[in-house]
């Protein structure tokens, strides 16, 4: 009898051991700071709007979640942030196209694809089509998409007024130094590919490094490359697209309602920037011309459509290759989807 009286006492002890394990893993699954890191300068409309996120975060589950930014890139690129993010260094970033590629390639079909769309609408119609199929291949590979966001149009900033395509194969065009696949790219249409980091654009538009940069009006203005760069040309290149991310593992650390909280909030952050930045694209301009006398160039239907040739001709390198083929053909797919059921694809219509 004695026996089973000390097997009980053990039994007891090792249950209320268990379930004080498994509290303690409750308590500690519920509590998380998020590092999050982002390109982003400090002080910009988006950066307040990641700021008001993790404010909503904080609020919504009483103190469990905080959100630390990094900002301005002092995590390093964004290929050093998905690295860092694979280390557990960090656990979020707000990334482009260009970083997310670092994940999955198939990211690229929403940006990396130039001239393929004619509207921000018609973006964003294949984006939402292509969601669910990014989400699983980045959910593979150990991220969570917490929200998607566009800051609009990539437009062409050069020191000379070029406007033809023939006339940029004269110059020196700046690529982000990690994107091998892009470098590539550039040179096989001809014109000449600069690697860089974004923290070097300015001074080697100085110094003659380069003299062509794809970029947003926005950043071009914060960044001041119009006071030595004093040409832009209004070709809607691509739309920058971008995502913040979080890791699985800290994504799946937080209970269901959390998760909700931070869904919630990520979605209403993006939404904001999105409306932001592409508000923001025409107050920079504006504000270039007035600070450093910038010349904006339009871009007439015959000169697009010369362009478009331009770009479609290097699409079958970029198949298979730069975009997996099977996301890159729906992205075409639904691309004349859009425009065969919504005003041609000009942006008259929202789905």
């Amino acid at each position: 009898m004695s026996h089973l009286v000390t097997l009980g006492r053990v039994l007891v002890k090792t249950c209320a051991a268990l379930l004080l394990c498994s509290l303690f893993q409750i308590v500690a699954n519920a509590q998380a700071r998020i590092r999050l890191a982002t390109l982003l300068p400090q002080g910009t409309s988006q950066y307040h709007s990641l700021e008001a996120m993790g404010q909503q975060w904080r609020t919504g589950t009483n103190g469990a979640i905080t959100l630390t930014i990094y900002a301005g890139g002092i995590m390093g690129s964004e290929k050093e942030t998905v690295s860092r993010m694979r280390l557990g260094q960090l656990q979020a970033a707000t990334l482009s196209v260009g970083g997310l590629s670092e994940i999955d390639p198939a990211v690229g079909a929403l940006q990396k694809i130039p001239l393929l769309y004619r509207s921000l609408d018609e973006m964003e119609y294949v984006r939402r089509k292509l969601e669910k199929d990014i989400q699983i291949r980045l959910e593979d590979k150990g991220f969570w998409v917490l929200f998607w966001t566009d800051a609009g149009w990539v437009n062409i900033l050069c020191r000379q007024p070029y406007a033809h395509p023939d006339e940029f194969k004269k110059g020196k065009v700046f690529v982000t130094a990690d994107d091998h696949q892009e470098i590539e790219l550039i040179n096989h249409l001809g014109f000449r590919a600069v690697p860089l980091e974004w923290s070097d654009v300015f001074l080697s538009l100085q110094t003659g490094m380069v003299d062509t940069v794809p970029v947003t009006p926005f950043y071009a203005e914060a960044s001041q490359l119009d006071t030595v760069a004093k040409h832009l040309l209004l070709l809607n290149y691509v739309p920058l697209v971008g995502a913040t991310v979080v890791t699985k593992k800290t994504w799946e650390a937080l209970t269901p309602e959390q998760r909700d909280v931070l869904q919630k909030a990520g979605a209403e952050a993006g939404k904001k920037i999105q409306e932001r930045s592409r508000a923001e694209a025409q107050e920079a301009i504006e504000a270039m011309k007035k600070r450093s006398g910038l010349q904006v160039e339009a871009v007439p239907a015959g000169l697009q459509e010369e362009w478009r040739r331009f770009a479609e001709s290097v699409y079958p390198r970029m198949r298979g290759n730069l975009i997996p083929a099977d996301i890159f053909d729906k992205a075409l797919s639904l691309v004349a989807e859009y425009r065969a059921e919504f005003a041609n694809g000009q942006g008259n219509a929202r789905p």
